[in-house]
């Protein structure tokens, strides 16, 4: 990029009113110089340690403009700074050095900095990178005190600019009183919990002159979070699509399209590629290599080294091979069925799946299996996730969904309907988690089906996983291209053991499974055939 001169403009229009900036080369190689002068490396890579902290290209660029672009009346241009990066391109020392520079050479009043993230251990991690550097530099020793205890550093300097402070709080610190916030880092912002530490920090800079946020994150999987939306917003302003002539936004990432495994990808992601030296690259070849072998990997290799967000944190279902198995299902008609049920939070989406067996059996484990689902929701739900809100109402309308008009869901309802379709199809048997035991178990049970409790072991919910996954794999599972199965499916995030056993995660994953989960129910009593004397002893994992 060209680097802006002394004198240069800059005019924005935004709304009726005409902006002129003006470039102020003084105070942009003031705050440049300052990394150098006073800041040493004292962590990463081997040839970096004990130097002198020279900014690499991408963090001079962004002082450069930050701290030299100027208004009208002489104060900073951009008071929000969002910098998308991948992991270790030098993010937290750079943070560090951020929080000094406004500390001691922003000529603020009483400058209070807050270094936030989301836990004590995240928001301790940079304040200590601060620590070190002032232990490392006679006069910012001179001219600061370091405060272990309650991990503030304070300025020494009463009279010219009068005392202040930097101080690293954590997020369950949202409800501290007494912010004046000069400057405000937010480290990770996609590990913060909500918004309401980022709100009590952002909302208390009014009377400050030229307050400065800056937020750095890599790429997620939940865009309806304070980072998903602090993304979008960098990400309009860099496309053109918004204007705000205060908000500096800087996105490092590859393309989509990029072959994630390219050393070319991999550059282009990383602006520290070459600053940081071999041991890096060296690092970054590492995890491809490991992305590639072990598929679980993938998706977090591309949220946090080359910062595309996914929509899921561990992609375990392949959508290209589950929308493969889209056809229209096969005639039901007679044939031997199994019913998985899951209902795991009565104010949420309730599930239940019928699968079906190939006609005449699968023996030689050759066959196809139909699917079958049905969803419940109550109107509570639907309205509380605006997020999900028309998706719903379109399924609704459209008979994939029952909406019941209700706060919680109406389980004599659902019982109804489930007894109905044990009337209309050769239902062999029925598993659950909990709830759905407790409310439907014994109904089932008086009309003939055999009833199975699903256990709480990664263990016993493996098999019937894997047999899934290998189904949807090998295209033997059919399920019509049912909507809200297919965005279940999208959803899954699964955990596993140190034995490579594996199950699906509600906790994990970030929207519903339950179709998944009663899915996962019915394969493995479909594919096991269990005999009605046995069904006592067959045995699934409770989804958590």
């Amino acid at each position: 990029m060209v680097r802006a001169k002394d004198g240069d403009r800059e005019t924005v229009q935004l709304g009726d009113e005409r902006l002129t900036f003006t470039f102020d080369e003084k105070a942009a190689r003031r705050a440049v110089e300052f990394f150098p002068r006073y800041l040493k490396h004292f962590k990463g890579p081997r040839h970096l340690i004990g130097k002198p902290f020279d900014l690499a290209p991408w963090q001079f660029d962004l002082i450069w403009n930050v701290f030299g672009w100027k208004r009208r009346d002489g104060t900073r241009r951009y008071r929000v700074v969002f910098v998308g990066i991948p992991r270790k391109n030098g993010k937290s020392l750079f943070a560090a050095g951020l929080a000094l520079l406004l500390l001691v050479a922003d000529d603020e009043p009483g400058a209070e900095i807050y270094g936030a993230a989301s836990d004590r251990e995240q928001a301790r991690l940079i304040w200590d990178y601060a620590k070190q550097m002032v232990l490392r530099n006679e006069e910012l020793r001179a001219l600061l005190e370091v405060f272990d205890s309650s991990k503030r550093i304070t300025f020494r300097d009463p009279y010219t600019y009068g005392p202040g402070f930097y101080e690293a709080i954590p997020a369950d610190a949202a409800g501290a009183l007494g912010f004046n916030a000069s400057g405000i880092i937010v480290d990770e912002l996609l590990t913060q919990p909500n918004r309401k530490l980022v709100d009590a920090l952002t909302t208390s800079v009014g009377a400050r002159s030229q307050p400065l946020t800056i937020y750095f994150s890599t790429a997620g999987f939940d865009k309806g979070t304070i980072c998903g939306e602090e993304w979008d917003r960098a990400q309009a302003i860099l496309d053109g699509r918004t204007v705000d002539p205060f908000y500096y936004a800087v996105i490092f990432q590859a393309g989509e399209k990029d072959d994630a495994f390219s050393a070319k990808t991999w550059e282009k992601a990383n602006p520290g590629w070459d600053y940081m030296g071999p041991q890096f690259r060296e690092f970054l070849k590492a995890e491809a290599r490991k992305a590639k072998t072990v598929p679980a990997f993938l998706n977090p290799f591309k949220m946090y080294h080359l910062d595309l967000w996914q929509r899921q944190s561990i992609r375990w279902m392949p959508m290209d091979a589950w929308d493969r198995c889209g056809q229209l299902l096969d005639d039901l008609k007679g044939r031997d069925c199994w019913m998985g049920v899951s209902v795991w939070d009565s104010a949420k989406m309730a599930a239940a799946v019928l699968v079906f067996a190939p006609p005449g059996g699968d023996e030689q484990d050759e066959g196809t299996y139909d699917v079958l689902p049905f969803y419940w929701i109550p109107r509570d739900a639907v309205d509380r996730e605006k997020d999900m809100t028309d998706s719903y109402l379109s399924w609704e309308a459209n008979t994939f969904l029952t909406v019941q008009p209700t706060k919680a869901l109406d389980m004599g309802a659902m019982r109804r309907d489930l007894l109905a379709l044990l009337g209309k199809y050769r239902v062999k048997g029925f598993s659950g988690d909990r709830l759905a035991m407790f409310e439907f178990a014994q109904e089932i049970e008086e009309a003939g089906i055999p009833v199975t409790a699903a256990q709480h072991t990664t263990t016993s919910m493996s098999a019937p996983t894997k047999d899934m996954l290998r189904l949807v794999m090998s295209g033997r599972l059919r399920h019509g291209g049912h909507p809200v199965l297919s965005w279940n499916a999208d959803n899954v995030v699964v955990i596993s053991d140190t034995s490579g056993e594996i199950r699906p995660s509600r906790t994990k994953s970030v929207k519903s499974i339950e179709g998944i989960c009663a899915l996962v129910m019915a394969v493995g009593q479909a594919i096991t055939g269990r005999k009605p004397e046995e069904a006592s002893d067959f045995g699934f994992a409770v989804i958590a």
